[in-house]
């Protein structure tokens, strides 16, 4: 992983030192709530509903072990003694004093860590694939990609005030693990006909209350235009962004009324225009950073043991056929370490948890760790025959759980228990939905199911493009659950269908056990998954089924 220079060094410590001298001023009240307001949010600190939130970038979602024990010594000094992993690849703390926040960034500093631009109207944390430099379906590593783009973007004068917050994600894989085509730029690494990695360009991607796909608006860009282009787009966005009026200053309301093929055309003639400033140093600096990241050092050894394993004990057969990938290695494979406990807050990781998943990077997985997008932990270089031993420890430290992109496995944002913005609870909704499906003991029939909860039209849980998406809003002082389906946030990505009248807080659970018992009795195999299903056949079985008379249901 990339390490820090002398600069980023120096530059963090500034950082660190300026917010001290603003959080002095702000406590002995030379400065006011209000004109303290975007200098806390330039350093990632938010005011919630009940206390200040401290927000972290993991860039590209990658850690190393100390960077982990780091954020597990933050959570019992100067927390609750665990923290939160969110959908953009971040950790967030949700009871800092302020008094404490400039000790928080000056212990971050010290494991090359800090919550610059993790809010704001600038370029936030670029997020990419959890599985980059380890999924055997690659075409690149993104990441060399994505950390050009973070140094490029950090304190860039030119964008440091744009019309709304404006977020990136790419992927080096023909299957999108980074919901590319919901983010303001979206990038696909593939190759062109002579054999070259490029990027096919998304714009105007984004959920919320107008949630929209993405546009291609290069189907293939070299490598070393990435720059000029990303600059580009964000030039012609600066300019024609609305600053009228928030709710329509995302790029993609900009891309919806310019329209698309006009937006091309802009970025295309700014690209032609910053093309020739750009002089080759971005590409020496790429080489730079492709260094860090080259592949560990992979072993060799027998997996015999894992074969014998894998038959002879149930637990970890269902742990690892739900919650390994296929790595590029053939003796390795991809752990994924579900932060989902039926039950248990969804991205919620104690301390301790937090330093078991360092301890078995370190003596595990060649010091790698990674947070998905789906607010989990990964392990990406595990060799085979360290799974028993790795399955072991994740049970006894309560992180064993079976059931990665099962039905449990649900993105849920903070909703009203946390967040000042929200309308409704999307925890605990969350948490009932894992546990009817764990007493009804389904989920493993079920298979593939991402169910997505947010409990604002601000859509952090990404609801738009779940399977199963909730919505939770306030009807007249009433929590409502508005439910969407059809979603995916994959290379396929579509916007859910809304399915019509919401549900209020306790009917939403056996809503979503009507839809699921419905797709079981509606599937044409037992391999055809949920959105196969809907895929196949629409909305109105589904919603026959949800609706249903209630002297039906109580038959039922």
């Amino acid at each position: 992983m990339y390490n820090y220079s002398d600069f980023d060094e120096a530059f963090v410590r500034a950082r660190v030192a300026q917010f001290t001298q603003q959080v002095e001023r702000r406590l002995d009240g030379s400065l006011t709530e209000e004109e303290f307001r975007p200098l806390r949010l330039m350093n990632g600190l938010y005011l919630q509903l009940h206390a200040y939130m401290l927000r972290i970038a993991i860039p590209y979602g990658t850690l190393n072990p100390n960077q982990m024990r780091q954020l597990a010594h933050i959570a019992t000094t100067w927390d609750k003694g665990y923290g939160h992993f969110t959908t953009r690849q971040n950790i967030q703390f949700n009871w800092p004093l302020l008094t404490d926040v400039p000790a928080i960034l000056g212990a971050l500093a010290d494991v090359e860590m800090h919550a610059i631009q993790t809010s704001g109207n600038c370029v936030r944390n670029v997020t990419a694939d959890h599985f980059a430099g380890a999924a055997a379906d690659e075409v690149e590593d993104p990441r060399p990609y994505a950390e050009l783009l973070r140094q490029w973007s950090t304190d860039h004068p030119e964008f440091q005030f744009l019309p709304r917050k404006f977020k990136i994600a790419i992927t080096g894989s023909p299957n999108d693990r980074a919901v590319t085509r919901a983010h303001d730029i979206g990038l696909r690494m593939h190759r062109n006909d002579k054999g070259e990695p490029g990027f096919e360009v998304m714009v105007g991607g984004g959920l919320g209350r107008t949630p929209m796909i993405g546009h291609t608006v290069r189907d293939f860009l070299p490598v070393a235009d990435l720059l000029p282009y990303t600059e580009a787009v964000l030039s012609v966005y600066n300019t024609l962004g609305r600053r009228d009026n928030k709710y329509k200053a995302r790029i993609k309301i900009t891309v919806h009324e310019t329209g698309a093929a006009e937006m091309t055309r802009l970025i295309e003639a700014r690209f032609a225009e910053l093309r020739p400033l750009f002089g080759g140093n971005d590409q020496v600096l790429l080489d730079y950073i492709r260094a860090a990241f080259a592949p560990p050092s992979f072993r060799n050894a027998p997996v015999d043991g894992y074969d014998a394993f894998y038959k002879a004990d149930p637990s970890f057969r269902a742990w690892a056929d739900t919650n390994l990938a296929t790595h590029r290695h053939d003796q390795y494979a991809i752990v994924t370490i579900s932060v989902k406990a039926h039950g248990e807050t969804p991205g919620d990781a104690t301390a301790d948890q937090m330093r078991v998943m360092a301890d078995l990077a370190e003596k595990f997985g060649h010091s790698d760790l990674r947070i998905s997008h789906e607010q989990n932990v990964i392990l990406p270089h595990v060799h085979k025959s360290d799974l028993p031993a790795v399955h072991a420890a994740l049970v006894q430290a309560g992180l064993g759980t079976a059931n990665v992109g099962l039905i449990s496995d649900i993105i849920a944002c903070p909703g009203m228990d946390y967040c000042a913005l929200a309308t409704a609870r999307s925890i605990p909704v969350a948490q009932k939905i894992a546990l009817r499906f764990e007493e009804l003991q389904l989920e493993h029939d079920v298979g593939p199911l991402k169910i997505k909860i947010s409990g604002c039209i601000n859509a952090c849980g990404h609801h738009h493009v779940g399977h199963i998406g909730i919505l939770g809003l306030d009807r007249a002082g009433v929590e409502n659950y508005q439910i969407t389906l059809g979603g995916d946030g994959t290379e396929t990505a579509v916007i859910g269908d809304k399915t019509g009248p919401g549900f209020a807080y306790d009917e939403i659970v056996p809503a979503i056990e009507r839809l699921v018992r419905a797709y079981l009795e509606l599937r044409s195999e037992a391999s055809e998954t949920f959105l196969q299903t809907y895929r196949r056949l629409g909305l109105e079985p589904f919603k026959a089924a949800l609706y249903v008379a209630e002297g039906e249901q109580d038959a039922a």
